[in-house]
């Protein structure tokens, strides 16, 4: 954690600082010219330039990223504990209380600087971080390489997990490994500023293995949710810079839940990896949540679970499980979402 008073710079921002202003200064360009843009892309190539220019602030826990910083360890929880209850409730022997994600394919999609990455590879998970700003993997890729344990190469690869980091889009990433590539598939605070978010999961849903999990973390259209996040946040106590967030993108619980209710998944012209069309033996598509129940989808389907932040504390809370209204306040404003793809 960064100390009060002036701090110095640190080595690989300084490293990084030139690059990453020239690299945000070409985003948009790169992002218009790309050949996956509009209608089939879910990128959003003014969002990109945006985040880009503040790449270089990703690991400065007192400032953009700061409340990000903070709500990493309630994110993990999460993680952690659904991945360990789901492997207890299949068999109590193969829960793995230190490394849950130990021997297990995770991509984190839209990583940023790689605040969940590194988190997620010491979980033990076998990592991939995916972003579609250049400079904001650069500043990932050199932060993770001041600790060896991360590198792919590592002698503790097998046990501790690995890291590693790709400039692409989820789009790019589906066509390169092809659909159920992934144990654990995670895209935090990412849905809200994409183009096309129903593509967007989609996309992130195909890479997801029969049995595997889906984690997002986004915000609720509420108006609760316009003050604390673009008011309060952005113009009052400008703890990020306005225009960072837009209050039509935001996506309700219910919304989110509709979409595993309604929505087959993977799609029917999910494409393999050898870009044929998949069977419907090989890619059983239905949707994932297959009722609701009070309301609620069964917790081995799916589940939403609200973050408040503290300010007292200086910290953010994971709502507990079936707290008395949680649904009207827990889940206005910042929520993580799970959803299990089923076995097939």
């Amino acid at each position: 954690m960064l100390r009060a008073g002036p701090v110095s710079t640190p080595r690989w921002a300084s490293a990084v600082r030139a690059r990453s202003i020239r690299a945000a200064h070409a985003e948009t360009q790169r992002a218009r010219l790309s050949s996956v843009a509009g209608s089939q892309s879910s990128v959003n190539p003014e969002e990109i330039a945006h985040f880009s220019r503040l790449s270089q602030q990703w690991w400065d826990e007192r400032g953009e990223f700061g409340l990000l910083h903070k709500m990493n360890p309630v994110r993990m929880q999460f993680i952690r504990n659904k991945v360990l209850e789901i492997q207890r409730e299949e068999d109590e022997s193969s829960a793995n209380e230190t490394l849950p994600l130990s021997g297990l394919d995770v991509v984190d999609v839209g990583c940023g600087g790689g605040l969940l990455c590194e988190s997620l590879a010491r979980l033990g998970g076998r990592t991939l971080g995916i972003d579609a700003s250049s400079s904001n993997i650069a500043i990932a890729s050199l932060h993770a390489a001041g600790d060896p344990a991360l590198a792919s190469t590592s002698t503790s690869a097998k046990s501790k997990g690995t890291l590693s980091y790709e400039h692409t889009s989820v789009e790019e990433l589906s066509a390169q490994r092809g659909p159920a590539s992934f144990d654990v598939v995670c895209s935090m605070e990412v849905i809200e500023h994409v183009d096309n978010p129903r593509m967007f999961l989609t996309n992130c849903a195909t890479l997801v293995k029969p049995g595997g999990h889906l984690f997002l973390s986004t915000i609720a259209r509420t108006p609760l949710s316009y003050f604390l996040t673009i008011f309060a946040a952005e113009h009052l106590l400008r703890l990020v810079t306005p225009g960072t967030h837009t209050h039509s993108k935001y996506i309700n619980p219910d919304e989110m839940t509709d979409f595993f209710l309604s929505t087959p998944l993977p799609p029917d012209n999910a494409m393999s990896l050898n870009g044929a069309q998949a069977t419907t033996q090989q890619q059983a598509s239905r949707p994932w949540i297959s009722h609701l129940n009070g309301g609620a989808p069964l917790r081995t389907e799916a589940e939403i679970r609200g973050m408040v932040y503290l300010p007292w504390k200086g910290e953010w809370m994971l709502v507990p499980r079936g707290a008395p209204g949680a649904s009207v306040w827990a889940e206005a404003c910042n929520y993580l979402f799970w959803v299990r793809r089923p076995l097939e």
